[in-house]
């Protein structure tokens, strides 16, 4: 077990996390319990039990036969929490339909969590739909617009990246360091990032990095089939996006009583 500010973290609860995340990121396909068992390396009688205790306060949900494992509504209902108790994203939101409005396309605000980023709000296109785009959903902050956005405002030495090729989402998407570190040099040059089919075959991004805040850890974006991206929409797509950081960042109230998350 770890420790940190000299306290020992509690296996049981550790246990649990590790378990309840699991389970979020298999979505709609169930587990079984060996399965579990055997991934997070716990004994088969004390997962049972501790599936036995998340089924009972809503947690896990299991299927009739008792065979089967997924995430509980509690889940959501915690996730829910977080998006309403965050100011940030209560100010931003607002923004996010204009941009939506005026633009006509999707548009996104996520945060950056160690080496991925967690989408926080989305407006979705009428156009087209994507569920990589949902709230909650973590994408690798190297692979598109939003991720890059947030990692120009880092110094290359202090990137959360291992020595090694980096996870490909797409044929586009930078798998080494020193393409993404060039790229990252031009996000500071130009003042956004651009995805070019990084995350989403046929989509492109623009990512704006809200700094509102030390260190920067939020961003907005806007998403565009590539099909219909003209260099005139681009620019236009460029100057909304813009324009809407500034004013999202002058509009920031300063922090009074809140405490300051990390």
């Amino acid at each position: 077990m770890q420790e940190r500010r000299g306290v020992r973290g509690v296996k049981s609860a550790a246990r649990t996390v590790a378990l309840l995340e699991l389970l979020a990121e298999r979505g709609e396909q169930p587990s079984r319990l060996d399965q579990l068992a055997e991934e997070l390396g716990v004994p088969r009688s004390s997962m049972y039990q501790l599936l036995q205790t998340l089924v009972e306060s809503g947690w896990v949900r299991t299927d009739a036969t008792g065979s089967l494992y997924g995430i509980g509504i509690r889940a959501l209902l915690t996730g829910t929490g977080y998006l309403d108790g965050d100011r940030r994203i209560r100010l931003v939101r607002p923004y996010l339909d204009e941009a939506s409005d005026t633009l006509g396309e999707t548009i996104h605000m996520a945060r950056l969590d160690g080496r991925d980023v967690v989408y926080l709000a989305t407006r979705e296109s009428h156009e087209y739909l994507r569920t990589i785009s949902r709230v909650g959903r973590r994408v690798p902050a190297h692979a598109g617009a939003l991720g890059k956005a947030l990692l120009a405002e880092r110094a290359d030495d202090e990137l959360p990246f291992d020595d090694g090729p980096l996870p490909a989402l797409t044929e586009n998407t930078h798998t080494d360091r020193a393409a993404l570190l060039a790229d990252l040099a031009r996000v500071r040059e130009r003042g956004h990032s651009v995805d070019r089919e990084e995350t989403v075959p046929g989509i492109a991004g623009f990512g704006f990095a809200l700094r509102y805040g030390t260190p920067v850890v939020d961003a907005i974006s806007c998403s565009v089939p590539v099909a219909r991206l003209t260099p005139e929409h681009e620019a236009r797509i460029v100057a909304v996006m813009r324009d809407v950081r500034e004013r999202i960042e002058s509009r920031m109230p300063p922090v009074s009583g809140v405490p300051d998350w990390r």
